[in-house]
């Protein structure tokens, strides 16, 4: 394996332009701008004292710089990720306690294993059994979640945190006399001042401008005083290097937690950095060392005492509208971030709570996807329930539930419609050599002699009993005038030691009823399977044609006079040899 692959900056580095400099520069300031609240509020998400927030703002992009594929992807603290650690973590510990801050490092460290496993190993395919109704509920469940959580920053009242959309409605509606409303008019001209700068412009970091607005009226108008929560010291300094805290048991109650967060992680990762690759024609995104990069930043940054870290889509987004043209633009944003811990953390000491649950509940609320839905409920209705399904248990009982229901039930539709694949009886359509379902095309010609049909699936163990009962079936519809059955395999991929006999079995039953059995339009792999298990003995070379017309003109004139299907019944021989 190239030491490129493995380390990418070894291609983009020795390339770079100095024109590229100052794209990325700006970039890099814009984002490590951008992650500075961020990092504070994601980390009041996940239950972790803010410097929490700013170490994991700044590790893992600097590694996920030296091993990703991606030339935007910004990497840091994510909202969803964030409620992820803080509901996982919280059935171990108390939100808060040295505990909690130690299992929360762990679970980075454990998730960057299983991603890099995944990523050596080529399992990113495995993130496809997220489909994408199971992504949408979930997403806008924990978008939900997330939001409500802040009410208590926002409305300044007393709300446990609770991952449940119901709980946390009834204690807040038990709350309401309870407002302080200093700290509601922060919250609300906040949320504000947000969606005017979102509406105006992307390049004014909005987040930074609620954030320095916040601190200047605390600090002016000494509203912590008057009971406006605020988030106090942070820790000045760089994060020092510190071992997880190893525990046998920890883990293996940890593991669910962090084998959800290797696949969510990744999914938003990917995703983002596909979207933002389709933009660009000079790189090219790979999934498994994107596992890699992601994981190697988890692994090293848990050693710097950081929390589970990946892709932002809106760090993302902004990072390529900036101009960002390789990943030095991350590695630029966490010297931003760097600057922040040496020398400005103490500003920070009069933000107030409420303007962080502001940047929140504007970025979270953002994901709540209403597209999906409605699309589904055009075409897909079985992928509608599931969406729903998904977005009730997570938002109800739990993420873990809400995520493994999900799958769950999109296995199991897959699995069902494995079992049932769409099957069609062709006529030919009048004037041409074209055949059609009869069930979708007007003015369809139909042959009583001959039934043509079309099994649009692949034929394996799980659906052989279904076909060949539709066979029987549209058999009987035809009664005695049935001379020849054509099976079309044109859209019939591959077959497995069951199909084998069930089209031994269909043999048996058609030439006891006296009907010919004939196949048109095999595809390599299926004629190699045929050939090999000696059923093509049994089917007749002379039965084996290129199209259904070339089958159904050798009927009507018993193929005399066809010299090209002769030539092509005699290649078939001479390929089974």
């Amino acid at each position: 394996m190239s030491i490129k692959k493995i380390l990418p900056i070894l291609d983009w580095l020795p390339n770079y332009q100095k024109d590229w400099f100052k794209s990325d520069f700006g970039a890099g300031l814009t984002i490590g701008i951008m992650l500075i609240p961020q990092g504070i509020a994601y980390a009041m998400i996940a239950g972790l004292p803010p410097i929490y927030g700013l170490y994991t703002a700044m590790i893992p992009q600097v590694i996920y710089a030296l091993f990703g594929t991606s030339r935007q992807l910004a990497v840091g603290p994510v909202a969803m990720d964030s409620l992820i650690v803080a509901s996982g973590v919280a059935t171990l510990a108390k939100i808060g306690t040295e505990h909690f801050i130690e299992f929360a490092i762990l679970l980075a460290f454990m998730m960057g294993v299983l991603q890099v496993l995944f990523g050596v190993f080529k399992l990113g395919f495995l993130v496809n059994f997220l489909s994408r109704p199971v992504i949408s509920g979930f997403t806008s469940a924990a978008s939900l979640i997330i939001g409500l959580n802040q009410l208590k920053h926002l409305l300044g009242i007393n709300i446990n945190r609770n991952n449940k959309l119901q709980g946390l409605l009834l204690e807040a509606f038990q709350h309401l006399k309870e407002i302080h409303w200093v700290t509601f008019l922060i919250g609300v001209l906040s949320i504000l001042i947000l969606l005017f700068f979102k509406r105006l412009t992307k390049k004014i970091p909005a987040a930074l401008v609620v954030v320095v607005l916040g601190i200047l009226a605390v600090k002016i108008f000494h509203l912590e005083q008057s009971g406006v929560k605020i988030v106090g010291s942070i820790p000045e300094g760089l994060p020092i290097f510190k071992m997880p805290a190893f525990s046998k048991q920890v883990m293996i109650d940890l593991f669910p937690i962090a084998l959800t967060l290797s696949f969510i992680a990744f999914l938003e990762a990917i995703s983002v950095s596909k979207a933002i690759e389709a933009k660009h024609s000079d790189y090219k995104v790979v999934p498994n060392q994107e596992l890699i990069a992601l994981g190697m930043g988890n692994i090293i940054g848990s050693f710097f005492q950081t929390y589970p870290a990946t892709g932002g889509l809106s760090r993302t987004a902004v990072n390529n509208q900036a101009g960002a043209k390789t990943p030095l633009a991350a590695i630029i944003s966490a010297s931003v971030i760097a600057l922040t811990l040496l020398f400005l953390t103490p500003v920070f000491y009069y933000l107030p709570k409420a303007v962080l649950a502001a940047i929140i509940m504007v970025a979270v609320f953002g994901l709540l996807d209403f597209s999906v839905p409605k699309q589904l409920l055009k075409y897909s209705r079985r992928d509608l329930i599931i969406l729903n399904i998904t977005l009730l248990i997570t938002a109800t009982v739990g993420i873990k539930e809400g995520v493994l229901v999900g799958v769950v039930l999109s296995l199991a539709m897959l699995i069902y419609k494995s079992t049932k694949p769409h099957i069609a009886i062709l006529g030919r359509v009048p004037g041409t050599h074209f055949y059609r379902n009869i069930k979708r095309f007007d003015d369809i010609e139909i042959d009583d002699e001959i039934l043509i049909v079309r099994f649009d699936a692949q034929l394996h163990f799980a659906n052989t009993t279904y076909f060949k009962d539709k066979l029987q079936e549209f058999a009987s519809e035809k009664g005695k005038k049935l001379k020849m059955l054509i099976i079309d395999g044109e859209s019939l991929n591959n077959l497995d030691s069951s199909a084998i006999y069930t089209i031994n079995e269909v043999l048996d039953y058609f030439k006891n009823m006296n009907v010919k059995v004939v196949f048109t339009g095999l595809k390599g792999p299926v004629r190699d399977t045929i050939n090999k298990s000696g059923l093509i003995h049994k089917i007749g070379f002379d039965q084996c044609f290129m199209s259904i017309q070339e089958a159904v003109d050798c009927f009507k004139s018993t193929c005399e006079s066809e010299s090209d299907v002769k030539k092509y019944q005699e290649y078939l021989k001479q390929s089974n040899k």
